[in-house]
C-alpha cells in the first residue's frame, strides 16, 4: 500500500469508498452553506453538518481529532482555518469558511468552501472567487502535471494573475497546506500552495490528495489564537479557504468531494474528470 516515499497508494476499490465519503462531505457542506445565514450561529451550522453526516451512515473526521470539539471548522473574517463553532452569531457581510471531513468504512474525504453572508462586500466576493479559482488551478495540475510541485506553481500562478487583473495584492498562507488523504485524514505528502525549488514526488495513479489554498486580502502572516486551534491573519485582513480531495486514476482524476466529480470546476481548464 505504501511506496518507498511513504505515500499511501489506494486501490480502485479504496478510492471508490473515498468517493462515497466525498459525496457525504459534499452534502454536509451544502447543508452547512444553506444554514449560514445572518442571525445563525456557527454552532447551528456545525449541528446541521453533523446531522447530515450521521444520517448518511458516516462519521465526522474532525470530531475528536487531536481534541477538536466539533464536526466542522467555521472560520469567520480574519480567521483563516480551524475556527471552533459555538455561539458566535453571523452578521451580514461576514466572510465564512467551512471545512468538513467524513469517514466511510475507514476512508476519509475532506473539503472546504468560503462564502459571504448576506449583503456582500465586492472585495470579499472577489477574494472568495480568487481562492476558489486558485484551488481549481491546483486540482487541474494533478491532471496535467507530472510532479506534485506543479500544484503549488499553479495555485500561485492563479493568484498572481488575479493580482495583475485586480491591481491588488493577495497573501498566500504558507504555514498551512494541503495533504495526502486516505486511511487517515492527514498523510504524506504535503501539498504546498506556492512555487518551490522542490519538484516533489511523481504524480501516480492511486494517490489521493487534498488541495487547499488559503488566501488573504493582506499579508501571508498568521497567528494561532489562545484556544490553540483558531488561526487568524497577522494583519487582521480577511481570509478565504477552498479545498477538495482528489483521486488520481489510470485515466485521469476524480474530485472526490465534488458532487459532479469536478466537471464544472475543471471545464475552464479543458479537463473532463473520470467517473468513480
Amino acid at each position: 500500500m505504501f511506496g518507498r516515499d511513504r505515500i499511501e497508494y489506494k486501490s480502485l476499490e479504496q478510492m471508490t469508498t473515498m468517493r462515497a465519503a466525498g459525496l457525504v462531505v459534499a452534502g454536509a457542506l451544502a447543508v452547512a452553506r444553506d444554514a449560514a445565514t445572518a442571525g445563525a450561529t456557527t454552532g447551528e451550522i456545525d449541528r446541521a453538518a453533523a446531522a447530515h453526516i450521521t444520517a448518511a451512515g458516516a462519521r465526522p473526521s474532525f470530531l475528536g481529532y487531536e481534541g477538536f470539539p466539533a464536526t466542522v471548522c467555521t472560520s469567520v473574517n480574519d480567521e483563516v482555518v480551524h475556527g471552533i463553532p459555538g455561539d458566535r452569531v453571523l452578521q451580514d457581510g461576514d466572510l465564512l469558511s467551512i471545512d468538513c471531513g467524513a469517514i466511510v468504512d475507514g476512508w476519509h474525504a475532506d473539503a472546504a468552501l468560503s462564502l459571504v453572508v448576506g449583503a456582500p462586500d465586492d472585495a470579499d466576493l472577489r477574494l472568495v472567487d480568487v481562492t476558489e479559482r486558485a484551488m481549481w488551478a491546483g486540482v487541474a495540475a494533478l491532471a496535467t502535471g507530472t510532479r506534485l510541485g506543479e500544484v503549488g506553481a499553479a495555485v500561485q500562478g492563479a493568484v498572481e494573475a488575479a493580482e495583475a487583473a485586480d491591481g491588488l495584492g493577495y497573501g498566500i498562507v504558507e504555514e498551512y497546506v494541503g495533504h495526502g488523504i486516505g486511511s487517515e485524514m492527514h498523510q504524506d505528502p504535503d501539498v504546498v500552495n506556492i512555487r518551490t525549488r522542490e519538484r516533489g514526488p511523481r504524480l501516480r495513479p492511486g494517490m489521493c490528495l487534498a488541495v487547499e489554498p488559503m488566501i488573504t486580502r493582506g499579508t501571508s502572516d498568521v497567528v494561532v489564537c489562545e484556544d490553540d486551534w483558531t488561526v487568524v491573519t497577522g494583519d487582521g485582513s480577511r481570509s478565504a479557504h477552498w479545498e477538495h480531495s482528489v483521486a488520481i486514476l489510470e485515466d485521469g482524476i476524480c474530485v472526490l468531494t465534488a458532487a459532479d466529480g469536478g466537471a464544472a470546476g475543471l471545464a475552464p481548464f479543458g479537463i473532463v474528470p473520470v467517473t468513480l
